[in-house]
């Protein structure tokens, strides 16, 4: 398997021109994250991931976990890892001064944390639970919480869960059936939750379990659930770790992928836990980490995307077979067109997918930071509008990408050694992850489109078309580039109308069209970012810029997506226009 290697250059290409570094450094508190200091940040993390993290991929994969005793047994190696991960000071890059991070935005976190992800998929996901954990907490819980376990949340001496499904409910949190005994200053919690990511492990003293549960005379369904911090073991009065808290791992999953993250089904026997938030409020209290859990998952899209692209890239770089135009004898594979466009679909995909990402991070950066409050609100709904499709496009996209890595490969791609197979396996659950694609469609169409008469959605059309004027500044280098990214915002222009237009009559509709939705939503945003990073090359290449290579490659790689990757967001639309009268067709014994 190839080693990860941290596109620290494009990472910062992102974050400079397009999610406008210059412009989060003006919020407040972010004025010392200047361009120098991120730069520095991110090489060095890139060396974490690079030596330490990302050498441990393969060994979790084949190691797996185990339970004895109710107590959970991660790789030894993720273990080590981990504790060079803590002596770094990286957990809590991007959480405030205050609670014991670095403060640093979090579009800087988003891109350490994109390290973290391709250098180990399955080691990753316990930081990025234990973050969303602590702004859930940093957010909403008491000061007394806070001060019991926020600051070894936020630097990583304890680690965080998120406790919803149970075996009866799945998505449909109104199922909840765990419940909350009021006792003294606390709740006893008792219940059983499944699919527990890190539920249990033996990398850290402590966890600190978010669960949902129901508290007695509480209303039924989702407003009647509370949000609880239940810790592993019992925290002393001097916040030292004390006796066992009734919880305990009951199994480990056998999973596809990500063979080295504990996967849990863990029981709460009357076990102590703690309000986070109001009662009844718990669902409000949930999605702020759940909100964040999502874009880190759309990230992981990206992330395990590039590590399959470098490999692939390697590969094709390496293997020698057959022959091509213009060349005499055997060639690497890499001089056959159809590998070059299999590298360029992944190249092209995975710089869109980037930008989005960021993009989407720094508008999180401004709704929390931003002191306009006109301007919050703005961030804050282009925000909640590009979430799912952060979360949804762009692990549909690593789907899609990962096979590819693999096909490059050819039969050695189907074999584990190589290692291809393994991103393909554990990209699988990403699009299952903090609810499906047809979940965050539904909540894109119904919440985020219809929910606000397309306000947020017309906004975003609105920015795309601006994008025009920039890019017929640069001419015919930049014409097919400019003309696909008009028919783009022509067709979502077109299909939201059409929405409009048609949802009442049919109230099949938005079910129907949500995932097309979503899919076009996020392939014209991808195009309309990469034409903003053709325009940027363009004028950095105008300057005379001394690194006029990766801005050649930028615009070349942006023309591609114009040319064979745009032209699929018509196919949306159409699919779209059809309705759902094909889709409820048949009936149930005719499937």
């Amino acid at each position: 398997m190839a080693d990860y290697r941290a596109p620290v250059k494009d990472m910062m290409f992102v974050i400079n021109e397009l999610a406008r570094l210059d412009r989060i450094m003006g919020l407040p508190g972010y004025e010392e994250a200047t361009p120098d200091l991120v730069e520095a940040v991110l090489e060095e993390a890139s060396q974490l991931a690079a030596e330490v993290i990302g050498p441990v991929n393969t060994i979790g994969d084949a190691k797996a976990t185990r339970v004895e005793d109710g107590q959970v047994f991660v790789a030894s190696e993720f273990k080590a890892a981990y504790q060079q991960f803590l002596q770094g000071g990286w957990s809590g890059v991007s959480h405030s001064v205050e609670a014991g991070g670095q403060g640093l935005p979090y579009v800087v976190g988003l891109a350490v944390e994109e390290m973290w992800q391709a250098a180990s998929l399955a080691w990753s996901l316990c930081p990025l639970l234990t973050e969303g954990a602590a702004r859930a907490i940093e957010t909403h819980g008491s000061e007394a919480l806070k001060s019991l376990v926020l600051e070894k949340m936020v630097t990583g001496e304890w680690t965080g869960t998120m406790n919803l499904t149970e075996s009866q409910a799945g998505s449909d949190l109104a199922a909840i059936r765990t419940q909350a005994i009021p006792d003294g200053d606390g709740f006893r919690i008792s219940g059983q939750k499944i699919f527990i990511t890190y539920g249990d492990h033996d990398m850290t003293d402590n966890v600190i379990h978010l669960v949902l549960a129901r508290t007695p005379d509480t209303a039924p369904g989702v407003k009647g659930l509370t949000l609880f911090a239940v810790p592993k073991r019992l925290i002393n009065p001097d916040g030292s770790v004390g006796d066992r808290n009734n919880v305990r791992a009951v199994s480990v999953e056998h999973k596809l992928g990500i063979h080295g993250s504990p996967t849990c089904v863990l029981d709460f026997d009357n076990a102590l836990g703690y309000v986070v938030g109001e009662i009844s409020r718990g669902i409000i209290c949930m999605f702020t980490m759940m909100n964040h859990a999502r874009i880190s998952v759309g990230l992981e899209g990206v992330a395990i995307s590039e590590r399959a692209y470098q490999q692939a890239v390697d590969y094709a770089k390496e293997r020698v077979q057959g022959r091509a135009p213009g060349h005499d004898g055997p060639v690497t594979i890499i001089q056959h067109a159809d590998v070059r466009r299999m590298l360029l679909t992944m190249k092209a995909h995975i710089e869109a997918m980037r930008a989005i990402a960021y993009l989407t991070a720094t508008h999180l950066d401004e709704a929390y930071r931003q002191p306009d409050a006109e301007a919050r609100s703005l961030a804050q709904a282009r925000l909640e509008l590009m979430t799912p499709i952060v979360k949804g496009w762009c692990t549909e996209i690593g789907q899609i990408l990962t096979s590819i890595g693999l096909q490059v490969h050819g039969g050695m791609g189907y074999v584990e050694e190589t290692g291809a197979a393994q991103h393909l396996r554990d990209a699988r659950i990403t699009t299952i992850y903090e609810g499906t694609t047809g979940i965050q469609a539904a909540d894109l169409v119904g919440r985020k489109i219809l929910h606000d008469g397309g306000v947020a959605l017309r906004s975003l059309i609105a920015e795309m078309r601006q994008a025009d004027d920039e890019l017929a500044e640069h001419g015919d280098q930049l014409s097919v580039i400019r003309i696909a990214l008009r028919e783009g915002v022509d067709d979502l222009t077109a299909a939201t109308d059409w929405l409009f237009e048609n949802h009442e009559r049919d109230a099949d509709i938005p079910g129907a069209v949500s995932n097309s939705f979503l899919m076009l939503i996020g392939t014209l945003a991808g195009g309309w970012q990469m034409a903003r990073a053709a325009a940027a090359a363009a004028r950095r290449i105008a300057t005379g810029d001394a690194d006029k290579s990766f801005y050649e490659a930028k615009i070349v790689t942006a023309r591609f997506y114009a040319e064979q990757i745009m032209p699929v967001a018509c196919s949306y639309r159409k699919a779209i226009e059809s309705g759902s009268e094909t889709v409820m067709a048949l009936s149930q014994e005719q499937f």
